[in-house]
């Protein structure tokens, strides 16, 4: 294989700053640009929000324009329709699974596909997010279909 993940994700926001602060406060992101995309430009900013290592939302905010504002059901959203990001460990994913249940940005449904433990969320301008992580109680081989509860996650009554 030759290339080892993402570099970035291209989207559209209405309000940068609260975007922004999204993915600082639940994903300790940092943002490494804000400006505008084109030097004297204002109608269109660019800013890079770092979410990993090499991996980077690039999110424009652009003057009168209302596709921040379109969301529609899963597989309708156009090209792009989710991402995912990987969380660094088991102890990371647990971290940021609570910032986003806290924030009302995901239910506490954690999906086992099997070698992996999964989260969706939506982030304020309404995107889908996914994260990622090993699953370390995985068995080798066996995979499991969408809606799987990860039994670590499973609260049960006693």
């Amino acid at each position: 294989m030759l290339t080892i993940g993402l570099n970035h994700v291209a989207t559209l926001t209405n309000d940068a700053a609260r975007l922004h602060a999204f993915y600082e406060e639940v994903f300790d992101a940092e943002v490494v640009r804000d400006a505008p995309e084109v030097e004297g430009e204002d109608s269109v900013r660019l800013s890079i929000i770092k979410v990993g290592p090499w991996a980077e939302l690039n999110v424009f905010q652009i003057e009168g324009n209302t596709e921040a504002d379109r969301q529609v059901p899963m597989f309708g959203r156009g090209r792009l329709d989710h991402f995912a990001l990987q969380a660094a460990s088991i102890e990371a994913f647990e971290v940021i699974r609570e910032r986003l249940i806290a924030r009302g940005s995901a239910d506490s449904f954690v999906t086992d596909f099997g070698p992996v433990l999964s989260i969706f969320f939506r982030d304020p301008d309404g995107l889908e997010g996914e994260v990622c992580v090993t699953n370390p109680d995985a068995v080798p081989g066996v995979t499991h279909p969408p809606g799987t509860p990860a039994t670590r996650y499973v609260v049960t009554d006693i």
